[in-house]
């Protein structure tokens, strides 16, 4: 059976330095990420998901947080 999703997503822009934007391009190379805004996107979804998911433990989490703030973002 298949079910018919109807739902838009929609995006807006979020502005980092160049030189980040450049670093993280770097960073993500051959990793299967087609660009930096889906990487990005990943990362916030993963530090903003259900803290008591069973799917990322405390030390992912503590990793993707530490992740993101030597990316610049948080």
């Amino acid at each position: 059976m298949r079910v018919k999703r109807e739902s838009k997503i929609t995006f807006t822009s979020v502005s980092i330095p160049t030189a980040l934007f450049k670093k993280t391009e770097k960073h993500i190379e051959n990793t299967g990420f087609p660009s930096v805004s889906s990487y990005v996107a990943f990362l916030l979804r993963m530090v903003l998901s259900d803290r008591k998911s069973s799917d990322t433990s405390n030390y992912e989490t503590e990793m993707i947080k530490r992740k993101l703030k030597e990316l610049g973002y948080v």
